[in-house]
């Protein structure tokens, strides 16, 4: 018997499975300009511009919608999801916004290679009725305002490193001149970027209770911790396993058959393993739990990069066991 479905049957499993679930799940793909949206059977625009005008035709036009629970799914698209995410919230619509190569894996997996913004709201409206993802919890303004700081003052320092470079790479008067100049300038910029951070957790009260759980930890200094504050929000709320998988430091299993491929970690945010890397570095040196495993793995034969690793996972994972045990980590606190 062929179980295999033709595109014309694949079509209609698709339609159906959207249909049939309680809850109407609307795909929205935000572009710079424009978002577009897939609906299914609600009388919605298809297309709105990504403005505050067009974000609040939108509102009024699903506000009208029959009383069915609704639940918008979108991609994260760096700063261009974020309007009509807070808009969506701020109205008590449910919002999930995926990471994007999760809904283009899904896309594939369901036999669609072409990839137009229709295409792709319509994706992530199927992915919402057969996946049924969580709801994207609102953000703390706090945390979204130190996350921009943060990463405005780690743009900065780049660039000096990249300015430091160039000044060794050219012997022209005038480049180094102009080098020396934008370095010195970067220095003010990242001093008064450390100077806003400072000011804004001086504001808040939680920031400043979950710094001190943090740095309680040897190895770990202040701005390590005000940078996994910034990355990882969802610290204290997650088990192991997530945060391990959420830092991108879970090894993932390659086996197939009797074949056991190397396990290597994979995916995850950057941004959270940048934070832990000095502090786990400084952890294997000074903290006598975490320095004890390091020099057992590299006595092992382990390469650094190996053994560092591990002991970064290790860090996140007792560091969200504090954050566990510690009210100051939640928003509503």
């Amino acid at each position: 018997m062929n179980d295999r479905l033709t595109p014309g049957q694949f079509e209609q499993t698709k339609v159906k499975s959207t249909i049939s679930n309680s809850v109407v799940y609307l795909g929205a793909d935000v572009a710079k300009d424009s978002i577009e949206i897939f609906s299914g059977h609600l009388k919605l625009p298809t297309s709105v511009s990504n403005s505050s005008k067009g974000i609040a035709s939108f509102l009024k036009r699903l506000r009208k919608a029959p009383s069915t629970p609704v639940h918008i799914v979108c991609e994260a698209t760096g700063v261009y999801h974020k309007a009509l995410v807070r808009a969506l919230q701020h109205e008590g619509f449910p919002v999930s916004v995926l990471n994007p190569r999760q809904a283009r894996d899904f896309a594939r997996a369901c036999g669609t290679l072409a990839k137009t913004d229709k295409i792709d709201a319509r994706i992530l409206a199927d992915f919402g009725a057969r996946m049924q993802p969580a709801a994207t919890p609102s953000p703390d303004p706090i945390n979204e305002e130190l996350a921009v700081l943060t990463a405005r003052r780690q743009s900065l320092i780049q660039t000096r490193a990249d300015e430091v470079k160039r000044l060794g790479q050219t012997e022209h008067r005038f480049c180094v001149a102009s080098i020396r100049t934008h370095i010195e300038h970067l220095k003010k910029q990242i001093e008064r970027c450390q100077e806003e951070i400072e000011k804004l957790l001086a504001r808040s009260e939680r920031l400043q209770k979950a710094l001190e759980h943090l740095t309680s930890v040897k190895g770990v200094g202040r701005l390590s911790a005000t940078l996994l504050l910034a990355a990882c929000p969802e610290l204290g709320t997650l088990s192991k396993s997530e945060v391990a998988a959420l830092a991108g430091l879970a090894p993932v299993c390659r086996d197939s058959g009797k074949f056991r491929g190397q396990r290597t970690i994979h995916g995850g945010r950057l941004s959270i393993r940048s934070a832990l890397y000095m502090a786990a570095v400084s952890a294997s040196r000074f903290n006598p739990v975490l320095s004890t495993f390091y020099k057992r793995l590299i006595n092992q034969g382990k390469p650094f990069k190996v053994a560092i690793t591990a002991v970064m996972r290790k860090l996140v994972i007792a560091l969200n066991s504090i954050a566990k045990k510690c009210p100051h980590f939640s928003p509503a606190s």
